[in-house]
This record gives C-alpha cells, sequence and structure tokens, in this order.
C-alpha cells in the first residue's frame, strides 16, 4: 500500500476512480464557507492581542490528566493540550478545516478517507506529529478509551499508515456519512510518550501533547493552570489566528454551586456561564454589579438543545412499562416550575432535537411513514401527535394526576392504604442527584408523585460516587441530558442502541433495547444528505418519544454569560458555538478595572 501510494505521487498517474480529491475542508453538507486561502474565521480577530490571565471555575474534584478514560476524574480543559486532525468552525453546521492535517481526502465512494499531516506538527517535546500516532491513538481509543469511541468509530473496517504523514481509514459498507467528520476530531496522542504506560489507568502524570497550551503549576483537586506555549507549531495556522489568546488560564475547583457564584462576585474567578435560572434572575447583585464592573448577558445562539429530562432507567422492572413511564409524565408540572421557580426563562422540550429543523412535530408525513411502517412500534406514533401533559402553572394539578392515576390502573397498579402497589410490592424508587440546586426542582415533583401513593427519595451523592454509578447504570432515575449536533450521528448508537445498553460507561441511560429504535439509529448514521438526515431524525424522534423514556425538561435559547469586565471579543459571534478562545484580555480594561475595583473597596 505504501509503496504504491508513493509511486502515484511519483509518476502523476490517475488514482482509482473511487478515490477522492485532496481538499482544505470537508462538510457535511454542501460545501465549505471558508476557501483554501482563507486567514481566519469571521468570529476571530486576527489583531487580538496576547497575554493575560484568565481564572475559571469548576465544580467537583479532579485526579486524572487523561479525559479518554473511563477511569478517574479527568480534569477540565484537558483539550487545551491536545490537536484534533481538524477544527470544526462555529459559523457553519458541521464543516471542518484541517489543523494537524493540512489535506483531507474522501473517497468519492465513501470507502475510506486520508488524512495528510502537516509537516511541521510537533508535540510538545519538539517530535513530529506522525500517521503513526494517529493510528496509535486510533487503535488505543478503541481498545482502552471510555466505550463512547467504540460506538464513535464502529464503521471504521482499518486504519492503514500510508507513510510517514499520511493515514487511511477504511470505513465498512454503509458506513455513516457523519464518520469522516467525526475522525476528523480525533486527538492525536504520541505514541511514545505511552510506551511502558498503562493507558487505562488514572494518573497525574503530564501528558504529552501538541496544542496550544501545556500544564504549568497543579494542586490535585483544587487547582489547574494551563500556560500558552509560545513557540505552539500552528499558531498561525488560520483556524487558530485570534484565538488562543490567554497567557494563562487557571481552573479553581469548588464543591458547591452556591459557593462557585459567590466566589465569582467576590472576583475570585473572571467569566462564567450561568446555567440556573433563578441565580440567573435572582443571584447577580451586589456592588461589582451594581457599578458595572460585572456584566451580564444573553448571547442568542442557533444550536439544537436536544433532551434534558428526568431518566428512567428501565432496566429496573418498577419502570419497565411505558404505561407507568407515561403516567409520572403527568406528575410533572413544568408550567408551575418555569413560572416559579424559572422567572419564565425556558422553553418546554418537546423533543430531542430541541431547537433544531430535525425536531418531530405533528403528524408523520408520508415520507416518515415510509421509514415507520415496516417497524414495530406504538400505534400512536402513526396515528397521533405527541404531546405532553400541560398545566396553567397555579400548582392545582388534579386532573393530570387523574389521567396518571388512570394509567398506572392500566399498568397493574393499585392503591392500598394510601400506597400505589404491585402483587404486594409498593412503588418506591430513588432519584439519584449530583447538583444539589436541582433538589427545588425535584421537590414539587415528589410531593405530587407522594398524592399518586408513589414514595421518591432523593439521594445526593458526590461527584466520584455519581459516575461510577452511570457507568453501572446503578440508578432507578437520574436528571441527564442528551445533547445533540446540527449533524446527528454515531453518538446516537450510544444514546439509544441495544448494543449500548450493556455497555458500562455508555450513555443509554434509558436501557433502551428496542429493535425498531436500532433500525432508526442505523438510518440516521448512514443518512446520505441533509434531507434524509432531517427526515430520519424526526422518525427517530417520534419513536423515542413514544416511548416515553424520559420526563422532558426544559431548553434556552441562548448563552447566558458573565464576566469581569477584563475583556475584548470579536465584533462577529460565533452562531453555533461560544468560543472563549477567541476573547482576550483588553490590558486598557483591565487596568479601569483593577482601578475602579480600587475605589470600590476604599468606599
Amino acid at each position: 500500500m505504501k509503496h504504491f501510494f508513493l509511486l502515484v505521487l511519483l509518476l502523476g498517474s490517475a488514482l482509482p476512480a473511487s478515490a477522492g480529491d485532496f481538499s482544505h475542508a470537508l462538510a457535511m453538507n454542501g460545501q465549505p464557507r471558508y476557501s483554501a486561502d482563507f486567514t481566519h474565521f469571521d468570529y476571530a480577530n486576527p489583531d487580538a492581542p496576547k497575554g493575560g490571565t484568565v481564572r475559571l471555575a469548576a465544580t467537583g474534584t479532579f485526579d486524572s490528566f487523561n479525559p479518554y478514560i473511563v477511569k478517574g476524574n479527568s480534569a477540565d480543559g484537558l483539550g487545551l493540550l491536545f490537536d484534533t486532525l481538524t477544527e470544526q468552525s462555529l459559523d457553519e453546521p458541521f464543516t471542518e478545516y484541517g489543523l494537524l492535517a493540512d489535506r483531507i481526502e474522501l473517497a468519492k465512494d465513501r470507502s475510506s478517507m486520508s488524512f495528510h499531516l502537516r509537516k511541521e506538527a510537533r508535540f510538545h517535546d519538539g517530535s513530529p506529529v506522525t500517521a503513526q500516532d494517529v493510528a496509535f491513538t486510533f487503535k488505543t481509543l478503541l481498545a482502552q478509551g471510555n466505550p463512547h469511541y467504540a460506538q464513535y468509530y464502529a464503521d471504521v473496517e482499518r486504519v492503514d499508515v500510508v507513510d510517514t504523514q499520511t493515514v487511511t481509514f477504511v470505513f465498512k459498507p454503509q458506513s455513516s456519512q457523519e464518520l469522516p467528520l467525526i475522525l476528523g476530531q480525533l486527538p492525536v496522542l504520541s505514541e511514545a510518550s505511552w510506551q511502558g504506560r498503562d493507558f487505562s489507568a488514572s494518573s497525574l502524570d503530564i501528558p504529552m501533547g501538541s496544542g496550544p497550551y501545556r500544564i504549568g503549576e497543579f494542586k490535585a483537586g483544587q487547582r489547574l493552570t494551563f500556560v500558552r506555549d509560545p513557540g505552539y507549531w500552528g499558531r498561525d495556522l488560520p483556524v487558530n489566528t485570534g484565538r488562543h489568546n490567554f497567557d494563562s488560564i487557571i481552573y479553581d475547583y469548588y464543591r458547591d454551586l452556591t459557593v462557585t457564584l459567590e466566589a465569582f462576585k467576590a472576583g475570585e474567578y473572571d467569566f462564567r456561564q450561568e446555567y440556573n435560572s433563578k441565580q440567573w434572575a435572582t443571584g447577580y447583585t451586589g456592588p461589582a454589579v451594581e457599578a458595572g464592573l460585572i456584566r451580564t448577558e444573553n448571547i442568542p445562539h442557533k444550536l439544537s438543545q436536544g433532551m434534558q429530562a428526568f431518566v428512567f432507567n428501565t432496566r429496573r422492572a418498577i419502570f419497565a412499562d411505558p404505561l407507568v413511564r407515561q403516567a409520572l409524565n403527568f406528575a410533572f408540572d413544568f408550567e408551575w416550575s418555569n413560572k416559579n421557580l424559572f422567572y419564565g426563562q425556558y422553553v418546554r422540550s418537546t423533543s430531542f432535537f430541541s431547537n433544531s429543523d430535525m425536531a418531530a412535530s405533528g403528524l408523520p408525513t408520508e415520507e416518515e411513514m415510509a421509514l415507520l411502517e415496516p417497524l414495530e412500534l406504538p400505534e400512536k406514533v402513526y396515528t397521533k401527535e405527541f404531546s405532553l401533559p400541560v398545566t396553567d402553572g397555579n400548582g392545582n394539578i388534579r386532573d393530570n394526576l387523574r389521567e396518571a392515576a388512570d394509567l398506572l390502573r392500566q399498568a397493574g397498579w393499585s392503591v392500598e392504604g394510601g400506597k400505589l402497589v404491585k402483587d404486594g410490592r409498593p412503588f418506591v424508587f430513588e432519584m439519584l442527584l449530583v447538583q444539589p440546586d436541582f433538589e427545588r426542582v425535584v421537590l414539587p415533583f415528589q410531593r405530587n408523585l407522594t398524592r399518586l401513593g408513589i414514595t421518591m427519595s432523593v439521594r445526593m451523592v458526590d461527584t466520584s460516587q455519581y459516575l461510577e454509578r452511570l457507568r453501572g447504570f446503578d440508578f432507578d432515575m437520574i436528571v441527564s441530558s442528551f445533547p445533540q449536533s446540527l449533524s446527528p450521528g454515531n453518538e446516537q448508537r450510544s444514546f439509544w442502541h441495544s448494543a449500548s445498553a450493556d455497555m458500562p460507561g455508555s450513555r443509554n441511560y434509558c436501557g433502551i433495547k428496542n429493535p425498531a429504535i436500532d433500525k432508526l439509529v442505523d438510518l440516521v448514521i448512514a443518512a446520505p444528505d441533509r434531507d434524509a438526515l432531517i427526515l430520519r431524525c424526526k422518525a427517530l424522534d417520534r419513536a423515542l418519544l413514544w416511548g416515553w423514556y424520559v420526563i422532558p425538561h426544559w431548553h434556552a435559547t441562548s448563552w447566558r454569560v458573565a464576566y469581569w469586565d477584563k475583556f475584548g471579543r470579536p465584533d462577529k459571534l460565533a452562531d453555533y458555538g461560544l468560543d472563549f478562545q477567541s476573547w482576550w484580555v483588553d490590558p486598557d480594561k483591565e487596568r479601569e478595572l483593577t482601578d475602579r475595583r480600587g475605589r470600590l473597596g476604599s468606599k
């Protein structure tokens, strides 16, 4: 293979008929927005100054610098250490441009793809990044990495090292249309640095990367500093121009989210994304906010919001019946929660592809029916528009609870002495939580369940225990999310496919084992174009919704950010990502902020 490839290049002979053309970029659909001679992304400022320190907050703890394995709690920000083959543009739905690779070739029949690596690409020790490193990384992640890599790369038949700079991935027949772009997201590890070491073991040994930052000082579980590498080999590439501007990025770890907000307002760190509506509505007060030293802002975006929900573990006998899962949906009063807990900031999620054109609505179209009819799914999938229970938000959900009680009776449950029982066993389960601030959402739900005769206990655990229990599916119900990109693909296997239901560490928290859903997942992954992808996602959405695998929550259509007023940022922001790496510390603003904070503190 190697000699044949070199001979073709030397003689200028025609490549095999299935070969494609080398390109600077790869788009999921249509053509890349940026031409081969582009100089920077539009959402980056090529004149952004380098320098300064930014302090960020992380929750929990860390005991590992390997983010690619199941064991341990990996530190935040480790992606800064590792370059990938390509870099995704954040102002296009799904297009990637060369990073470690300067050229990408996708076979015309999509049976394989090749990456040609830049000769100047270097690891932090100065050694070159080679095709052998790419192959090593791929094989290691499959063999010893987090199980989701096996899901992502399931359609890769093999990887071939063609020469020092060229690596080829050969695909299985009818592979995912998204697979070439997923491979572009492969982080590349140094094979030499892992010789004689156990990749699967959690460790605080500093890994060898090739990215824009290196690890500086750290204190295990408490603080970690990333230092910008001034000699970074890729600093002048178009995908990096105007980005990675901070000299150092410090992560301080906090155990409690409430303490984290107070630390921010006290000036302990600089930038924060807010995910809690109550805190966003009421928490950003105090002298620094009132004086304008801290700025708060809603930044609109066009990202698909996927699904956040109370998640049933259908491996538990108590949740095996869809009628029971549907009944419990009637006990959650979103409208009351949005009004009284979330200050009206959210929209109800009624799709696993919320805020996107892939969300199902109304009755199935003829095209959807063509996909759905051959499958064994609930009759309502074909004949009825899906809708969630609704209330008027006043807290009185008597009618909904009546509907829930009727569904539970159909499922064989009855009330005896105020308790819901079946075959002499009470309806008792545990809600497992890791975030204390979610108790305010869970407790009203708990009270409604009590009115049905159901006992739901709430258990709060630390991050380590929570992750361990998730990996082994050791829970009854959790709060979780299923994020969706604008181009869903292989990750759907980890979410919904039977093959992942019993795979420790997968994201199939629901425990779904349904041949019809397996078929729809496979169709989504193999969608030949954008129109087919949208159609197939809608069909999958209907099957998931009518399975009542979750109790849907809510989503927002903007990022809520707060920051101390020391930053500059590009005039144009990306539609599909909050690229904080394109911001910078403005020296004038920082000096003014320091002066104003001093004056404020002296009052």
